[in-house]
């Protein structure tokens, strides 16, 4: 037990220490590359939590999708010599006065509430209890999701696009 308390508090320490080097670096590479450290943190609590379905997603999705988007973004528009790419940090101080007011709320409710316990029971299905309930209870909101993040990515392909005529007329 004591070994993987250790290793927890590993995780907490890469995401907590990554996401201050996200927040704080000037370079906006180095805070692309700290947040790939992040969220793979944020993804080990996920497995320490049980919660096996959101690790594999929080893997998928924001380190295999998000971060390797934002991570070819930079790379792609640092290249560019007419715009100046930087990340400056403004109104630090009541950024940090606002964090502070965030997590000592957090922190309030965290220590006063109680917390029910779910003994010593051992959770086994979630990925498969999930997966059930997407092909049948909620398969029809599920689909509908689908076909709106597809309009939405051909709306943005067609605004991004720009029309052969522009390029002739400037």
């Amino acid at each position: 037990m004591l070994f993987g308390n250790l290793i927890f508090y590993l995780f907490v320490a890469i995401t907590v220490l990554s996401a201050g080097v996200v927040v704080f670096s000037s370079k906006l590479t180095y805070s692309v590359f700290a947040l790939l450290f992040t969220f793979f943190g944020v993804a080990g609590i996920y497995v320490f939590l049980e919660a096996d379905f959101l690790a594999a997603v929080q893997l998928l999705i924001y380190v295999g999708g998000v971060l390797v988007l934002l991570l070819f973004g930079v790379m792609l528009t640092n290249k560019i010599t007419d715009v100046r790419i930087s990340q400056s940090s403004v109104n630090r101080i009541i950024g940090v006065l606002i964090s502070l007011g965030i997590f000592g709320i957090l922190a309030y409710v965290a220590v006063t509430t109680v917390w029910n316990s779910v003994g010593d029971r051992v959770i086994t299905e979630t990925v498969s209890t999930i997966g059930t309930l997407f092909m049948t209870k909620w398969l029809l909101p599920f689909e509908v999701a689908s076909v709106l993040l597809l309009a939405a990515l051909i709306g943005a392909a067609m605004l991004a696009r720009r029309p052969q005529n522009s390029r002739e007329q400037s």
